[in-house]
């Protein structure tokens, strides 16, 4: 199960990686069915991590915005400070 906050960390990846993208292209990037994608990318827009951009008359892409750039490089900068969890050796706990 992925966390919220793993959820919002991925579509602002899909979408710095990817450029804008349409909500359908943010569910198969991000495989998060299209209810749950509808909330989180409220959520972020209302947040202004991402923006939304109409293309033509009824079409909207949805792209990172400046703040959601930061938050994207300051979670990459955060992983690289963490060992992976398979590369973490857990310690028993003594009591």
């Amino acid at each position: 199960m992925v966390s919220k906050l793993e959820m919002y960390v991925d579509i602002m990846n899909a979408l710095s990686q990817r450029g804008p993208l349409k909500a359908s292209q943010i569910a198969n990037e991000t495989k998060v069915n299209n209810t749950i994608l509808k909330a989180s990318l409220s959520f972020l827009v209302a947040e202004g991590l991402i923006e939304e951009q109409p293309v033509g008359e009824c079409s909207v892409v949805y792209a990172n915005t400046a703040r959601g750039a930061a938050v994207i490089k300051f979670f990459k900068e955060l992983d690289k400070s963490f060992p992976a969890e398979e590369d973490a050796k857990v310690l028993p706990l003594s009591y």
